[in-house]
């Protein structure tokens, strides 16, 4: 019997390459070509997607300043705008899908569902978008508000953007255009409405005045971590970011939105729950672990990755000793479900523990640490414990080289591709068609 396939993506931003490593670039990628690079070498690994993560904010999280995060260039500064980004990757490429995030915080539903559908055409039906609604209260700040809504309150705002967005992305019909010569008529009017909604925070007149997009609408993915963030997710993610503490946590994540999208009408097979991992590849898997031992032994590793997680969830880790055990759960009003696979809460583990354990200030689901055969086999068992659907790939403090690329590009995954468990090629034109295919 054929193993079940699976999918990749690769999870990245538009920030600095690992700027001062000795396989570095240099710290200057901001003509795009660097990332042009990196999508050419995941496009010819058969990557499905790469996802340009953003956030709205230079944080001061972690002490109380900016300080740590401009001095390491951390992956939340400097950070540039990943929509313009796409589309010259979207020129750079043919098959690879594009995710972009951007916040509903940060776009009003018009010019986001605009810009989407003019990046699906640049891309030829190859662009997604990454919901957020922004957790970060700096980010809030940026736009006029005192600080960032309740996080029920942003997830029910959300819903009704989407449903504007939904309307705008249909305001033209799939037949509009019509390109008749001898009428001189290139688009039928009847065919384009306005949408004229009016809801409860937002309000649209339309129709878009941008052409229908080849995808309909683009590819959504969405990283839900509470309840609230599941059920958004089930309701209209296509791909999921997920993370999970080891195969059972996984296991019970992707059973979980699954069954939310049931109850919803949706077939959960249309929803490919990919799972964070940070492999660290090495020829052997000696060399892989001795690798590993001396990145979580470095200082500067537990600063960077404690200054991370500050980030993402809004609380200030440098307030607590590294050698014991956090003083209880911890909440936040920012990422409650990447915090909670941070914290294990009830493990017992020490802060140092823990940030060992998150792989860079992500919480990688499974370690994957080995020579390419080795994390291979650690990959294929762990999709045939939780039944699916893929993992997207990221590093430590998301920092990037060619060097890190290129050990997934052209070790693991050629290895993954003798086992059977990935693709070998594109089998369809769009993002949406490529994620359904299995």
């Amino acid at each position: 019997m054929a193993p079940k396939m699976f999918h990749l993506g690769w999870f990245t931003n538009f920030t600095t390459d690992e700027w001062n490593g000795p396989f570095s670039n240099g710290g200057s990628p901001w003509n795009g070509k660097f990332h042009v690079e990196i999508a050419q070498a995941l496009e010819r690994a058969c990557f499905d997607y790469i996802l340009l993560e953003d956030k709205l904010a230079v944080s001061e999280a972690y002490g109380g300043t900016s300080e740590i995060y401009l001095k390491h260039a951390l992956g939340m500064v400097p950070k540039h705008d990943p929509a313009p980004l796409a589309a010259v990757l979207a020129a750079s490429t043919s098959h690879i899908g594009i995710v972009v995030t951007m916040s509903t915080l940060g776009y009003p539903p018009f010019m986001l569902a605009r810009l989407s559908s003019t990046i699906d055409h640049l891309s030829e039906g190859r662009f997604g978008w990454n919901i957020v609604t922004s957790a970060e209260n700096s980010a809030a700040q940026n736009f006029g508000l005192d600080k960032l809504p309740p996080r029920e309150l942003r997830y029910e705002m959300a819903h009704e953007y989407m449903e504007v967005c939904y309307r705008l992305w249909d305001s033209w019909g799939p037949d509009a255009v019509i390109l008749d010569r001898e009428r001189n008529v290139y688009a039928d009017y009847t065919k384009v409405k306005a949408v004229n909604f009016e809801g409860k925070y937002f309000k649209s007149r339309g129709p878009l005045n941008t052409v229908r997009p080849p995808q309909g609408r683009p590819t959504l993915v969405q990283a839900g971590g509470s309840p609230a963030g599941r059920d958004f997710a089930a309701r209209h993610a296509d791909s999921i970011v997920a993370i999970g503490v080891g195969t059972a946590s996984m296991k019970a994540y992707r059973d979980d939105v699954r069954a939310r999208a049931e109850k919803q009408g949706r077939n959960p097979d249309d929803i490919k729950v990919l799972f964070l991992v940070s492999p660290v590849l090495g020829e052997t898997d000696e060399e892989a672990q001795a690798k590993a031992a001396r990145m979580s032994a470095d200082p500067n590793f537990l600063e960077q990755c404690l200054a991370l997680i500050s980030a993402i969830t809004d609380i200030d880790f440098a307030a607590y000793d590294l050698d014991q055990p956090l003083p209880g759960r911890l909440t936040t009003n920012g990422e409650q479900g990447s915090l909670d696979n941070f914290q294990q809460w009830g493990s017992g583990k020490t802060l140092r523990q823990l940030v060992v354990d998150a792989s860079g200030g992500i919480a990688a689901s499974v370690p994957l640490v080995g020579c390419p055969e080795t994390v291979a086999d650690q990959m294929a068992q762990a999709m045939e414990e939780v039944g699916g659907d893929g993992f997207l790939i990221t590093t430590p403090m998301q920092a990037i080289n060619r060097r890190m690329v290129i050990e997934v590009t052209d070790g693991l995954v050629p290895a993954l591709q003798r086992r059977g468990l990935v693709r070998t090629s594109y089998s369809h034109k769009t993002l949406s068609e490529n994620l359904r295919a299995f």
